[in-house]
């Protein structure tokens, strides 16, 4: 049996639902070994974030240089990072390290509302870390933030996917259609062509950490030398369960499922469509 190996960089969630937690979640029930480093810890439950406490810069340092240097990762992914510098050293450590398989999350925003994303932050997620990624998984809001565009269109979509890709140097991006209305499609674009994952909207108030989850899924199927697109379905297919099949947890947002996808059916019972665009930008 090969073991894949996976490391998440990113904040703790008390609540379970979002963060390391969502993350080491989701890697376990996709069979890979997960490791982290805790970036900020928040008292956090579903009603909302009650406290931010970042961690130390040489605390986020030695804890990715204690896993790198004795387990290892064959991906790595980056959730919230809050202030510049936390985004200018994971960098730095990423590129040291040589990993290419890194999945950036780019976190601003909680559930509830809360900023996890300072404004002076943006600049050094664009310039330091998107360059690094093989790939970015912003949901609509997060992409208007990064490219300066108003999504309101498919259309829309694909060309942030375009500014992400060839302007700011990532290797791919899916941007996450979850926040309009009607059945969630996300675009994927390699840097050739696109591909729409498209699925069933279930209305429920229980999605906290979907983004979290996603980007850890498609880490995970990229640690276990998946294609892009191969880790993008998978992902669309854990997570549209994970909401489906809710937990009904807490008296706000409450965290998505992580055990669904392997007890409801996987591949068979997701609902997920996979369709790839003709056209090119």
């Amino acid at each position: 049996m090969t073991l894949y190996k996976a490391l998440t960089i990113a904040g703790s969630d008390s609540g379970g639902g979002a963060g390391i937690q969502a993350d080491l979640k989701t890697f376990q029930m996709l069979d890979v070994f997960g490791t982290s480093a805790v970036t900020a810890v928040t008292a956090q439950n579903t009603l909302g974030v009650h406290g931010i406490y970042d961690i130390p810069l040489e605390g986020i340092e030695r804890q990715i240089h204690a896993v790198l240097t004795d387990v290892g990762a064959d991906a790595a992914k980056t959730g919230m990072l809050s202030q510049p510098q936390v985004i200018e050293l994971v960098a730095d450590c990423i590129a040291k390290a040589g990993l290419t398989r890194l999945v950036v999350d780019p976190v601003m925003v909680a559930k509830g509302g809360a900023s996890l994303l300072a404004e002076s932050a943006r600049d050094a997620l664009r310039e330091k870390l998107l360059p690094l990624a093989a790939v970015v998984t912003p949901n609509l809001p997060e992409a208007e933030v990064i490219t300066g565009l108003k999504l309101s269109s498919l259309d829309d979509m694909k060309k942030a996917a375009v500014v992400i890709v060839k302007e700011m140097g990532a290797g791919a991006a899916i941007v996450k259609g979850g926040h309009y209305e009607g059945a969630p499609t996300d675009v994927l674009y390699d840097g050739e062509s696109f591909h729409l994952l498209s699925a069933e909207r279930y209305e429920t108030r229980h999605t906290h950490g979907t983004g979290c989850t996603f980007s850890a899924a498609v880490c995970a199927e990229l640690a276990k030398g998946r294609t892009l697109l191969e880790a993008a379905h998978t992902a669309k297919k854990f997570i549209t369960l994970a909401i489906r099949y809710e937990l009904g947890i807490g008296g706000g947002h409450g965290p998505t499922n992580h055990w669904a996808y392997t007890r409801h059916g996987g591949d068979t019972d997701s609902g997920v469509q996979l369709q790839k665009e003709l056209t090119t930008p």
